[in-house]
C-alpha cells in the first residue's frame, strides 16, 4: 500500500514539473525560479511522506492544528519546509511562528506586528508573504489593494519579518477567468518593489506563471481529491 502511495504521488509530482517547465519555457522563463508548494491540508502524513520520498520539500498548510500535528509527526525529516497558507488568527500565532517557514497570510499590520514580536523573541526572521484580495470578494481573506501601502511599510519596518512576496486567491477558478487576477497582483507586486507572486494552482497554474508567479500552490494534482474536514 505505502509502494503504491508513492508511485501514484511521485508520478504526479513528476507531471506537475513538466507543466511547470513546459509554462515557463513558453514565456521564456527559467523553471527553476519556480517553488512548487504541495496544498498537503487534510491529506495524510503518509501521502506527505510519500511526496518527500519523490523529492518535495515545500507543502502548504491551512489549518493551524493539522499544521501542528503534522509538524510534530515528520518531525524526522529533515529540510522539511511547511508554510502557512490559510487564514491565522492572532490567537494562533504563537503556536505557529515555531513549526513554520513561513506565512503566506498577513494581511493586517496587527497580525504582522504579532508575527514580529513572536519571530524576535525566537531569535529568528520569519519569511512573509502579504496576501491581497484583488477581486474585493467578501468571502476571501487579504488586504484590499488601496490598504497595501501601509501594510507593505508596516511589515518592511519590523526587523524580525522578511518580505519575501505577495500571494492572491483569484475569484474565479480556470486558467483565464483567473489571469487578470494574476495580472492585478504583479502590477502591485512591481508597485511595491517586491519580487515574490504566490499565485496558482491546480487548475491554473501556466496562467499564474505566464503572469510572472515564482511560487505555486498546487494540492489536487500531486495528492488527489481532498478528503472532507472532519467535523
Amino acid at each position: 500500500m505505502v509502494a503504491e502511495l508513492e508511485s501514484t504521488v511521485h508520478t504526479r509530482l513528476a507531471a506537475v514539473h513538466a507543466r511547470i517547465t513546459q509554462a515557463a519555457r513558453a514565456v521564456g522563463r527559467d523553471p527553476d525560479t519556480i517553488t512548487l508548494v504541495a496544498v498537503s491540508k487534510l491529506q495524510p502524513v503518509e501521502a506527505m511522506r510519500a511526496a518527500y520520498a519523490a523529492g518535495q520539500r515545500d507543502f502548504g498548510e491551512n489549518y493551524v492544528d493539522e499544521l501542528l500535528d503534522k509538524r510534530a509527526a515528520l518531525a524526522d525529516l529533515p529540510d522539511l519546509r511547511i508554510h502557512l497558507i490559510g487564514h491565522l488568527q492572532r490567537n494562533k500565532v504563537r503556536k505557529v511562528v515555531p513549526a513554520v517557514s513561513g506565512v503566506e497570510t498577513v494581511d493586517t499590520e496587527r497580525l504582522a506586528r504579532a508575527l514580529a514580536e513572536q519571530a524576535s523573541s525566537l531569535g529568528r526572521i520569519l519569511d512573509v508573504h502579504l496576501q491581497v484580495n484583488v477581486c474585493g470578494e467578501a468571502s476571501k481573506s487579504g488586504c484590499a489593494p488601496d490598504a497595501l501601502d501601509a501594510l507593505v511599510a508596516c511589515v518592511r519596518g519590523l526587523p524580525s519579518l522578511r518580505l519575501v512576496g505577495l500571494m492572491t486567491v483569484p475569484a474565479n477558478e480556470g486558467a483565464e477567468a483567473s489571469r487578470p487576477a494574476f495580472a492585478a497582483l504583479r502590477a502591485l507586486a512591481a508597485r511595491h518593489g517586491v519580487d515574490g507572486l504566490s499565485m496558482g494552482m491546480s487548475g491554473d497554474l501556466e496562467a499564474a506563471i505566464a503572469e510572472g508567479s515564482t511560487r505555486v500552490r498546487v494540492g489536487s494534482a500531486i495528492f488527489g481529491e481532498r478528503p472532507a474536514r472532519p467535523g
